[in-house]
């Protein structure tokens, strides 16, 4: 990014990005992490059309949807009823798929626009995949770092410059923040698009 200026800036045209090349290449990396995160391992050709056609669809063994192991995946997926199993799992059946099948592409449609040759100017579907991938990327990141209350994120800053903590977690740390930063000037840019 260009010292002084801002990572994301509302044009005429769109919202320009101002990241620099290497900054761009990082938050299409992440972005395609995403997207394979939350892959769950079935072709398009395996949904009955039916299916695709509401946006929901059955486990390949038919039986209802469990929950993700990952507790990453498990944050972008959440259950519907925490208190009642039955419903959280219907409402698992009902949304899982067309969630993750809408997240993907939000990812694929971000990086996509963020992979042309600069200046980039991002359309108001292109900011918005952008934006609500930001929340799903530092909601994955925010698992990983531990941060489970407004408190854990507050500190982080402070434990990311006591620099006591492994090199991993300091990375980590260090990637959530600057991604904080973008989505807020992003939010601003948005929001002046309107």
């Amino acid at each position: 990014m260009a010292f002084g200026k801002a990572p994301f800036r509302s044009t005429r045209a769109g919202v320009q990005v101002n990241l620099d090349d290497q900054e761009r290449e990082i938050l299409v990396h992440l972005l395609g992490q995403l997207h394979d995160l939350l892959d769950d391992g079935r072709s398009d050709e395996e949904v009955d059309p039916l299916e695709a056609l509401v946006g929901m669809r059955a486990p390949a063994d038919g039986g209802p949807p469990a929950p993700p192991d990952d507790p990453a995946v498990a944050r972008l997926l959440p259950d519907g009823n925490r208190d009642d199993p039955e419903a959280a799992s219907e409402y698992r059946r009902l949304t899982e798929y067309g969630l993750r099948s809408r997240k993907r592409e939000g990812a694929r449609t971000a990086a996509a626009a963020l992979n042309r040759p600069a200046p980039v100017v991002l359309t108001a579907p292109e900011a918005l995949s952008l934006l609500k991938a930001f929340t799903d990327v530092r909601l994955v990141l925010g698992e990983r770092l531990e941060l489970k209350t407004d408190e854990d994120a507050e500190s982080l800053h402070e434990r990311l410059w006591a620099g006591e903590e492994p090199e991993s977690w300091l990375a980590t740390a260090s990637i959530y923040e600057v991604l904080t930063a973008w989505q807020e000037h992003l939010v601003t840019a948005v929001s002046k698009q309107r």
